[in-house]
């Protein structure tokens, strides 16, 4: 079985806060910077993050 890539976060919402995390998708500058290259196993790795993200801000 092939493993799809997930699609990028992006919501268009690109501002970066006082952490480096963007406001919108919820991924760090590196995280953003590194998706192109990333293979699946770490794009659902970095989502897993901004999920844990969201939760932790209250905006799921």
């Amino acid at each position: 079985m092939i493993e799809q890539d997930p699609p990028s976060p992006c919501r268009r919402v690109c501002r970066l806060d006082e952490r480096d995390v963007c406001v919108g998708c919820l991924r760090t500058r590196e995280e953003i910077a590194r998706w192109r290259e990333l293979d699946a196993a770490a794009r659902r790795r970095i989502l897993a993050a901004c999920r844990a993200r969201a939760e932790s801000r209250g905006s799921l």
